[in-house]
């Protein structure tokens, strides 16, 4: 691999910071999630899935998806309203590929990735494809919990298309978890009350 090509290729990624999951704007939401933030959660949900799921390399899933949102860098993120008109899966592909390219054997491998997470053709390509679409169904828990009703379009096509019993398992505690439970019972009071003294 050429440094160079390198370079380029990691402040490339930095757009990933600023490319918004445009899909939840049709529901209202000003200022949603970007796909980095998506890429991270998603990543670490692979990983969970993927233990659960008895695998014994989790670290693979965790990679497919730390990459598999590349290519929107280049051709941006779009819902699924705008895929009715053009196909952004195909445009996504020649993107991924023309990413990697210059990348060496690091590039060949997240192809293979990438081509696995697409098709699904695989244990670890079906639970990564579950932990991509159990991120969406987590964020839009928040944003229906936030008020964004419409955001439960989200949820509910995603209880449809997971597949693994593991998803199956998170996907119901999504549902009837607010999306604050996480630090109830962790906040811990610092203040303490001054009674003046009498007489």
């Amino acid at each position: 691999m050429i440094p160079k090509n390198v370079a380029n290729f990691i402040f490339e990624l930095n757009q990933l910071k600023r490319i918004k999951h445009n899909g939840f704007k049709l529901c209202g939401v000003k200022d949603p999630d970007s796909v980095a933030e998506h890429v991270m959660r998603a990543a670490q949900i692979g990983y969970i899935l993927a233990v659960m799921e008895g695998i014994k390399n989790p670290e693979k899933v965790a990679a497919m998806l730390l990459v598999h949102d590349n290519g929107e860098i280049r051709i941006g993120d779009h819902h699924k309203v705008a895929a009715r008109y053009f196909n952004a899966e195909e445009a996504e592909h020649q993107a991924f590929d023309d990413q990697t390219e210059k990348l060496g054997s690091v590039g060949e491998k997240w192809k293979k990735y990438f081509n696995e997470f697409e098709d699904r053709n695989t244990k670890e390509g079906i639970i990564a494809k579950d932990a991509d679409w159990l991120e969406q169904a987590f964020q839009a828990k928040e944003y229906v919990d936030l008020g964004y009703k419409s955001a439960q379009d989200w949820i509910d096509n995603v209880g449809k298309a997971i597949e693994t019993k593991s998803a199956k398992i998170i996907f119901k505690e999504i549902k009837k978890t607010e999306f604050t439970d996480w630090y109830k019972g962790l906040k811990k009071m610092t203040y303490k009350k001054n009674i003046p003294s009498i007489g």
